[in-house]
């Protein structure tokens, strides 16, 4: 059996996964909580039922776990997740993976060096038409790619209903795009590789602390050009994505949340698509007690890393920024 701590309790992704997690009962089992803030963590322990601990070093030594699901502060990640590695347990973890390349990099030797599973969430990856997309991409369906735009954005500051964490610098790094842009960044780096070079404009339309409307171009050294947007103050704003080629362009998502290509004359919608993966928490758990494969993995966590840091350099110092 599979023993699970839950290393923080911060993001707003932590229940979904706890729930998960704790539905597997058959082939693994929650057994510890780390939570730094006591009147949090013990209400959470008593209603999962497991071993509550507000030091960190307590809570991964032994035998008491196997693997850490990582839902603490993004600021928190380079500690957590190093030390998670450096005692030998299998870590899943929140994008995104760290606010610094340098500090990815750490993490990452961490990983390799203890030889430890590692999987981060990135959970449109697995989505039919992104599979679909991906090997539409492969086989040049439409030509060489000159263009790809995804956007991805929703109302949660104007709407009002985001909690004030996601509006807060020193833990989340960012707002909109550190948030909610890691899933056109992750996708963007998916299907077109690493940029070489960011540019951004990103602004403060309701929220001073944090960016809460933004856009990243990025410059691939085929040429190509991919552009992420998202935004914490969009009403009835449905993700898009449209890729151009040399021979053919590609819609998905919009109003009606469909698929289309045109190569030729007329627009068409693919016969089929693959079925979705499992969630992201669920490939973890499976690679543990079955040994299949993850998919998402440390490289990949550290790639959006280092495209989400030269997103925020090129906007903090006004000027495109060259990756490496």
């Amino acid at each position: 059996m599979l023993k699970i701590g839950l290393a923080g309790t911060w993001h707003v992704h932590f229940r979904g996964y706890a729930m998960e997690a704790g539905s597997r009962d058959e082939d693994c089992v929650i057994t510890r909580l780390w939570e730094p803030n006591e009147e949090v963590g013990e209400d959470i322990a008593d209603t999962l039922e497991c071993e509550y601990f507000t030091d960190y070093d307590a809570f991964l030594a032994g035998d008491g776990i196997d693997a850490v699901i990582v839902s603490s502060e993004t600021s928190l990640h380079p500690e957590v997740i190093i030390k998670a590695a450096e005692a030998g347990k299998h870590i899943f973890t929140e994008k995104v993976l760290s606010f610094t390349l340098e500090d990815a990099k750490r993490i990452k030797e961490a990983v390799d060096k203890n030889g430890v599973k590692f999987c981060i969430s990135f959970p449109w990856r697995g989505r039919g038409e992104f599979l679909w997309l991906k090997q539409a991409l492969a086989d040049k369906l439409v030509g060489d790619v000159t263009y790809i735009r995804m956007r991805n954005a929703h109302n949660g500051a104007s709407g009002k209903w985001l909690t004030p964490a996601f509006f807060d610098p020193e833990t989340c790094g960012g707002g909109a795009m550190m948030d909610l842009g890691a899933h056109p960044m992750y996708l963007l780096n998916w299907f077109m590789g690493k940029p070489k070079s960011v540019s951004s404009v990103f602004t403060n339309f309701m929220v001073d602390s944090v960016e809460d409307n933004a856009v990243s171009v990025l410059e691939y050294p085929c040429g190509a050009i991919g552009v992420s947007e998202t935004s914490f103050v969009a009403e009835n704003n449905p993700y898009s994505l449209e890729i151009c080629g040399t021979k053919g362009t590609i819609f998905a998502g919009g109003p009606d949340n469909k698929l289309t290509y045109k190569i030729g004359k007329e627009w068409q919608e693919p016969e089929g698509t693959p079925d979705a993966t499992e969630s992201p928490i669920n490939i973890f758990i499976d690679a543990l007690v079955k040994g299949t494969d993850i998919p998402y993995t440390i490289d990949d966590a550290v790639a959006l890393t280092e495209t989400m840091e030269a997103a925020f350099k090129s906007h903090r110092s006004g000027a495109k920024y060259y990756l490496d």
